[in-house]
């Protein structure tokens, strides 16, 4: 339903081979099979090579890069309808090693697409923020859109929150004073097939136990609890609020059912997900803050705003391994 709105428009995907991005791309450019009137994907991108490699089977006429970093990179000669922003840091530790570039990517990148939202009169934009604009929740009680947070501005980790929450202010500045037509995903951790076999994240990490048939380790006792989300679930959040969120609002987006500990993921992997036996087992460092973990939380998502607009997932989690470990494992 929503992919048929949007035949005969041009949509511009940043952070286009991120992981979130690629199945979003994928999913446009796959909508275009046997119609006549298609989609039109312009994907930003820093390395064409690396690019055109991802997107090997489905390079076409359909499907344009723009190359260059997303602080300076000018799509002004290029009629876009709707623009998906996506792109962002995601290193946990480049959080703490290189905090100031992280912020400044986030803004500089953020207000470089909204200038050009501003002066082109797009349809819609969305922007991705994250379930970490909320802080360090330490209980289990439903977080909606309007909860506030506890980041603490001192510590180092904090630039990706804090960045997060100023493009989201950004965002909604440009609507209230421009007129651009923002909207607001907040997403969850979100994982399933295109997941880098080496990508650094704990749920990549899982995956490789299991496939490997080593014990999964862990660094601190696992007591953080958040939901996730499958990727096909978040492409499907994007297109719901790009097409029917209301401009000027943020949304969450997760799959409420996944609510647990990353102890209880880890023991979960290691039951259903791998062919060997493997245990979980709890090594605590002392100090944990050169590997760019976020506090311990408990951040437990009301997603009632989307669903609202129709959407709903479709995948839980030990499926969501089992995908995503069958993808990895692929030669």
């Amino acid at each position: 339903m929503y992919l048929s709105r949007l035949k005969e428009k041009t949509v511009l995907v940043t952070g286009a081979t991120g992981l979130i991005g690629k199945n979003l791309i994928r999913t446009l450019l796959e909508a275009n099979s046997g119609a006549a009137d298609k989609i039109r994907v312009i994907a930003s991108v820093r390395n064409l090579e690396r690019a055109q490699e991802i997107f090997t089977n489905y390079l076409c006429d359909e499907l344009e890069f723009l190359v260059g970093d997303i602080c300076n990179i000018s799509p002004q000669n290029l009629k876009v309808d709707y623009i998906v922003h996506g792109a962002s840091q995601t290193s946990s530790k480049a959080f703490v090693n290189e905090p100031v570039e992280t912020i400044m990517t986030a803004l500089n990148g953020t207000k470089n697409l909204l200038e050009f939202a501003r002066l082109n009169t797009v349809k819609g934009f969305v922007y991705l923020s994250s379930m970490e604009v909320y802080g360090s929740p330490t209980t289990d009680e439903k977080i909606n859109e309007h909860n506030s947070t506890d980041i603490n501005t001192m510590s180092v980790r904090s630039c990706y929150p804090e960045s997060k929450r100023m493009c989201e202010t950004l965002c909604s500045s440009y609507e209230y004073e421009y007129g651009v037509p923002i909207k607001v995903l907040r997403l969850t951790q979100t994982f399933g097939p295109g997941v880098h076999y080496n990508d650094g994240r704990v749920f990549a990490e899982f995956a490789r136990c299991a496939i490997e048939g080593r014990d999964i380790v862990l660094n601190t006792k696992g007591e953080t609890k958040r939901n996730y989300l499958y990727t096909d679930d978040a492409v499907a959040a994007i297109l719901t609020v790009l097409l029917d969120g209301k401009r000027g609002e943020a949304y969450n987006a997760a799959n409420e059912d996944t609510y647990c500990s990353i102890y209880e993921m880890a023991c979960l992997v290691a039951e259903k997900c791998s062919d060997n036996y493997i245990r979980v087992i709890v090594d605590e460092k002392d100090d944990t803050s050169r590997y760019g973990y976020a506090p311990t939380l408990q951040m437990n998502l009301d997603t009632a705003k989307l669903r609202n607009l129709g959407w709903k997932q479709s995948v839980g989690l030990i499926d969501m391994y089992k995908r995503m470990i069958r993808d990895m494992t692929k030669i």
